[in-house]
């Protein structure tokens, strides 16, 4: 069996080179691993420094197209049985693939998604309290909305560990480009009937002044995504 792990990239030279490495440094045996990291028009060295790791395949885009036409990509150049979404931050820990991918080597569902909300608490009072309580509400509204419509009772959709066969990625067209590509292509999977496993993940939230992207003009697009895709037919344009 062989495990794609795809990291779509954009202007992450602080970090990218430490990701790549804790993404190697995984040990999956028997399962192969390939990584595919796209570039996605970064302008702060990204890519030039991508041309000197070893051990992956760098795959490029042009211009800035967002995260979702970067993974895109990167499903679409993967050979491996499984595919995982990584971020090419260090927010997520890649010594949690094993459980991530277990059920899809279980051959127990179609999609796996990792849950920040199983293991973690965010607390917003204190000396050690998080930063980003509009991120939490943000994450909570998401989770209520997509639950109400979709008849789940998952605890997060918004975590990046997601992890996939092959097979249902092919049968799946996603139109997104941003950071709703995740979005949609739950919503269309749960649409059909996929198996879906939710997986608790380690999650270590970086700020923005350490590149952080993601923010509430975002979470509307997301919001909407879900809410439109839950009435399209599959397939539909939009």
């Amino acid at each position: 069996m062989k495990l794609s792990v795809i990291i779509p990239a954009y202007n992450e030279r602080s970090t990218i080179k430490a990701v790549v490495h804790r993404v190697q440094a995984v040990n999956l045996w028997p399962i192969e691993k390939e990584i595919i990291v796209v570039d996605d028009g970064s302008h702060d060295g990204t890519n030039e420094l991508l041309n000197e790791i070893s051990g992956i395949r760098h795959l490029s885009h042009e211009r800035n197209a967002g995260k979702g036409a970067a993974l895109t990509t990167g499903f679409q150049a993967a050979t491996g049985d499984i595919v995982l979404i990584q971020d090419a931050d260090l927010e997520y820990h890649p010594e949690d693939y094993r459980s991530v991918i277990q059920p899809l080597v279980d051959r127990a569902c179609d999609a796996v998604m990792g849950s920040r909300f199983l293991l973690y608490k965010p607390k917003f009072f204190g000396k050690r309290r998080s930063p980003y309580l509009t991120h939490y509400i943000g994450n909570k509204l998401i989770v209520v909305v997509t639950n109400l419509l979709y008849g789940r009772r998952f605890t997060d959709y918004e975590g990046c560990y997601k992890a996939f066969t092959r097979t249902i990625l092919a049968s799946t067209p996603v139109e997104a480009k941003g950071f709703e590509f995740d979005n949609e292509l739950v919503c269309k999977l749960m649409r059909n009937g996929a198996q879906i496993v939710e997986v608790p993940i380690h999650y270590t939230p970086r700020t923005y002044a350490h590149g952080k992207k993601i923010n509430w003009k975002h979470g509307l697009i997301i919001l909407w995504t879900i809410i439109k895709w839950r009435f399209l037919p599959i397939g539909a344009p939009t």
